[in-house]
């Protein structure tokens, strides 16, 4: 209709349409992670309001809990301390302030230790994180890996054996599997690896001498808390890449003459690797129940070993304070994916429904 000749926008006007649509996508995708946020507060409230129920509906009285820990406490001293710790209040009372604490930063003193629950917990929370995030890793790299290799060839070998390590990871209980590893690997007359802790206190050295012999404690409670998730992770991307190695682009870019290489690394892992991620954040939740048994198991220093200790004390605020700060890591975690998931996928990058 403009008699073949073509009508060139203003680079102005061009500069100004991209920026208007890069704007819009900005928002959409931050409108749609600010009510994944909101619904994480909501959640999160919920969490911390069922925990203090049921924790609260335990049989048993901290303050004798307490008292014991004195070495045994009159009448009247039982009541001083009911009142210091806000016991003698009706359970909703206590429901409230402890909410309100909550979210102005305070999680209350710990019963046995008479310290802050906050500083107690940021204290030990670097150890299940470094044990929690390298068995994550180790079994996303590792399970994808064997995935991957599995589905290029779904009658080999190799195949089989990503079935079987499916098969045993998922029977066996991750703390037998720790004691396992235990006898055969650190006890005599092997003797590869320590029994127990975090690291050697008997040791003197540097730097780099600490971090090498918390990389040799480290290992065993790795193998032992990645052990079922390397199994789930393989099986499930032997399945994902096996579908998608079935589709139509990928027929079409073998017939375009693209290597088998390029086809599966460049073309179908970026598409096959999504569902890893998605249970990934969904499985961080599980991770840290894990890693109270193994933990327990090799006396790891970490928030596992903390909250089996509370439950034994009836440390209400503590374990209290561990369950808060656990779903707090799960429900960031579950954004961080939902926002990876987007970075990953460029059908929903915009934050559009599919």
């Amino acid at each position: 209709g403009s008699g073949g000749r073509r009508i060139v926008f203003p680079t102005t006007t061009r500069a100004s349409a991209i920026w208007t649509l890069l704007w819009g996508r900005l928002m959409q995708f931050l409108n749609s992670i600010g009510q994944r946020v909101l619904f994480g507060l909501v959640l999160l409230l919920a969490v911390l309001v069922l925990n203090f129920t049921l924790i609260h509906m335990a049989p048993g009285d901290p303050a004798d809990v307490i008292a014991g820990e004195m070495g045994g406490a009159t009448e009247e001293m039982m009541a001083s301390i009911r009142k210091a710790y806000g016991l003698d209040r009706p359970f909703h009372e206590q429901l409230f302030s402890y909410v309100g604490k909550v979210f102005q930063g305070d999680l209350g003193y710990s019963y046995y230790f008479d310290q802050p629950v906050t500083e107690l917990i940021f204290e030990r929370l670097s150890a299940t994180l470094l044990l929690v995030l390298t068995s994550l890793f180790l079994a996303i790299f590792l399970g994808t890996f064997l995935g991957v290799f599995a589905s290029q060839n779904p009658n080999g070998m190799l195949s089989h054996f990503v079935t079987l390590l499916a098969l045993l990871g998922y029977s066996l209980p991750v703390f037998w599997t720790g004691i396992m590893l235990l006898i055969l690997l650190a006890a005599p007359p092997v003797d590869l690896f320590p029994i127990a802790g975090m690291y050697d206190v008997t040791k003197d050295g540097g730097t780099f001498d600490y971090i090498l012999d918390v990389l040799h404690h480290l290992i065993l409670p790795v193998v032992t808390l990645s052990t079922i998730y390397l199994a789930f992770y393989s099986r499930l991307s032997r399945a994902s890449m096996l579908d998608v190695l079935g589709a139509d682009y990928i027929r079409t870019a073998r017939a375009k003459g693209l290597s088998e290489r390029v086809v599966v690394y460049k073309h179908a892992l970026r598409n096959g690797v999504l569902p890893v991620v998605t249970f990934a954040g969904l499985q961080f939740s599980q991770l840290f129940s894990g890693a109270v048994l193994v933990e327990t198991v090799f006396s790891w220093p970490g928030l596992g070993t903390l909250a089996f200790d509370s439950i034994g004390r009836r440390d209400t605020p503590m374990l209290l304070g561990i369950l808060f700060f656990s779903a707090l890591i799960v429900i960031v975690a579950n954004i961080l994916t939902d926002i990876s998931y987007r970075l990953i996928d460029p059908r929903i990058k915009t934050g559009m429904k599919t």
